[in-house]
């Protein structure tokens, strides 16, 4: 379903990823301290602050796993949640793990993934660096403290990544069926833009024997200075508040939106099935 023709969109480098888990990491558990662990935690609906902890601990400690052993994921013990008075004690051991098991390989290495189109440690590296990045927003919200933007093409990355990863693509036993409408995504401080065919992803999973009919999106890059005529909807802003935007993180007082107001609701119901 993807756009095969696209311009390849250059990324950051494999130790500019790493360095970005890192970061993104120590920021996160520097604004979770002193922070009840029990505090609701405001864009993640149900969880507390420990749930949080816990989440990012365990996803961390998860690909630090997969990275350093070659195992698929189902394959990994699960281990066993702390008390929540020890989980700040414990988390920074994950987050090390993660990150010198992706430093220590080159990004071409091959590795298990989720994704048909992972399947490297670059992928995971990625990946986990935008995993990181929004649950320290997460946990900045949580704390009451002002949300630090990132680099604008961190950010950049982040909206690629999510509407690659996420969005886009179906399993090759599924069939997107567009339906006519067309959506842009456009930033205003960078030259980049999506666009977004709607339609529906319908299918039967061979093992569950589970029927889906599900909205679903088409991805595709846009033309540098190329205009938006045809669009149904285009929503244009910042790098991050489209990326925050896209990941439930901010509202859409930061957006501009020109087209049809439902189709907004229809694309943030869509990505956010897709990034549950």
């Amino acid at each position: 379903m993807t756009d095969t023709s696209r311009p390849a969109r250059a990324p950051l480098d494999h130790a500019q990823y790493v360095d970005v888990v890192r970061e993104e990491f120590e920021r996160f558990l520097t604004a979770l301290q002193g922070v009840d662990l029990a505090s609701p935690v405001p864009s993640c609906e149900g969880w507390t602050a420990g749930d949080l902890l816990w989440h990012l601990t365990e996803v961390q400690h998860a690909w630090a796993e997969v990275v350093a052993t070659g195992r698929p994921m189902d394959e990994l013990p699960v281990p066993e949640r702390p008390a929540d008075v020890e989980l700040l004690a414990a988390a920074p051991a994950s987050g090390t793990a993660l990150v010198l098991a992706l430093a220590e390989r080159s990004p071409e290495q091959p590795c298990w993934s989720w994704h048909d189109d992972g399947g490297t440690v670059g992928w995971v590296a990625r990946r986990q660096a935008h995993e990181a990045l929004i649950h320290r927003v997460d946990a900045e919200l949580t704390a009451g403290l002002a949300v630090a933007p990132p680099t604008v093409a961190l950010a950049l990355d982040g909206v690629d990544e999510l509407l690659r990863v996420m969005v886009d693509g179906v399993p090759e036993w599924g069939t997107f069926t567009p339906d006519g409408v067309r959506v842009r995504l456009a930033c205003t401080n960078a030259d980049a833009a999506w666009d977004l065919a709607l339609g529906r992803f319908t299918g039967t999973g061979p093992e569950s024997g589970k029927a889906y009919d599900l909205d679903a999106a088409a991805v595709h890059d846009v033309v540098a200075g190329s205009r938006d005529a045809g669009a149904d909807l285009v929503v244009s802003a910042s790098a991050w508040e489209l990326d925050r935007w896209l990941w439930g993180r901010g509202d859409s007082s930061a957006l501009e939106v020109t087209g049809e107001p439902a189709l907004l609701d229809r694309l943030r119901a869509l990505v956010t099935d897709a990034t549950q």
